[in-house]
C-alpha cells in the first residue's frame, strides 16, 4: 500500500475527507497476530470486530491477556499477520511502516497511561508539536492547540510545563494533544492507570463528554470500573476477544472459532 501527499513543500496539507457515518471507524476481519518463533506465539487470535462511528467501546483484560497486542494492531503500531483491518474504510493490513505512520497521524489520537509529554515544553507547545508534521500554518496550529486545551479545561494552564501540572492535568494535556488533529478514533491505553480515584473519575467524565459530542472512543483497561463507562465492553483473555453479554449489540464482534 502506498500513500502519497498531494501538497507542495511548505504548503498546508489538504484536509483528509472523512467517510460517511455508515462506514465503521474500525473493522477487524479475521485479524490475528502471531509472533515468529521458534516456537511461534499467537498473541491475538483471528477475530472480527466493528467499532462504529460515535461508539464508546472498552476492552478489558488482565496482564498478559493480549491487551498490548490488540492496542498495537488497532493503533497501527504492529501489522497483523492475518486478516484485514479497515480504518475509516481503508484496508491497512498490508500497509508498510511509513504508510501506517501517515494513517496514524490522520486518523488516530493516542492517550497513554504515562502521558508521554515533553517535560521542558509548555502545555501549549506539547499540543502544538502534535501538528508539526501536517504542514499546517503555524498560527493555525497555535490556535487549534489553544482551543483543544480550553476544551479539556486547561485554558488557564497553557504556559505551564508538565512538572508544574498535576497528574490529572497532564492527562488532560495528553487528551488535548490527541484531539487536536481531529482524529476519527480516540485510542486510550489505561488512561487512568497513574491517577488517584477522584482524578481518574474527572478524566473519565471528560471522555464521556467527548463521546457525547460524537467522538469515537476506544479504551483499553484492566479496571472493571473504567470498562463500565463504555457502551460496549469486549473482554480479552489468552489472545481471544469476546463481547460481554448485556452491554450492546453482540453481532458487532464475533471471535472466529469461539462459540457465543
Amino acid at each position: 500500500m502506498r500513500l502519497r501527499a498531494h501538497t507542495r513543500r511548505g504548503s498546508p496539507q489538504a484536509p483528509v475527507p472523512r467517510p460517511g457515518p455508515e462506514v465503521p471507524v474500525m473493522e477487524f476481519r479475521g485479524v490475528g497476530l502471531t509472533y515468529p518463533g521458534p516456537p511461534p506465539v499467537t498473541a491475538l487470535r483471528p477475530c472480527d470486530l466493528i467499532v462504529r462511528r460515535g461508539e464508546f467501546v472498552t476492552v478489558i483484560g488482565p496482564s498478559g491477556s493480549g491487551k498490548s497486542t490488540f492496542l498495537n494492531v488497532a493503533g497501527l503500531l504492529d501489522a497483523p499477520t492475518e486478516g484485514s483491518y479497515l480504518l475509516d474504510g481503508i484496508d491497512v493490513a498490508g500497509a508498510g511502516e511509513a504508510a501506517r505512520a501517515a494513517l496514524r497521524g490522520r486518523h488516530i489520537g493516542f492517550v497513554f497511561q504515562s502521558f508521554h509529554l515533553m517535560p521542558h515544553r509548555s502545555a501549549l507547545e506539547n499540543v502544538t508539536l502534535a501538528m508539526v508534521y501536517n504542514r499546517s500554518d503555524r498560527a493555525d496550529r497555535t490556535a487549534r492547540a489553544r482551543a483543544a486545551l480550553t476544551r479539556v479545561g486547561l485554558g488557564h494552564r497553557i504556559d505551564a510545563v508538565p512538572t508544574r501540572l498535576s497528574g490529572g492535568e497532564r492527562q488532560r494535556v495528553a487528551i488535548a494533544r490527541a484531539l487536536v488533529a481531529r482524529p476519527s478514533l480516540l485510542l486510550c491505553d489505561e488512561p487512568t492507570g497513574n491517577l488517584d480515584t477522584a482524578t481518574a473519575e474527572s478524566v473519565l467524565a471528560l471522555l464521556d463528554e467527548l463521546h457525547a459530542e460524537g467522538m469515537t472512543v476506544l479504551v483499553i483497561t484492566h479496571d472493571p470500573a473504567v470498562a463500565a463507562h463504555g457502551e460496549r465492553t469486549v473482554a480479552i483473555r489468552d489472545g481471544v476477544l469476546a463481547e460481554q453479554p448485556g452491554r450492546g449489540p453482540r453481532r458487532s464482534l464475533l471471535p472466529q472459532g469461539v462459540a457465543e
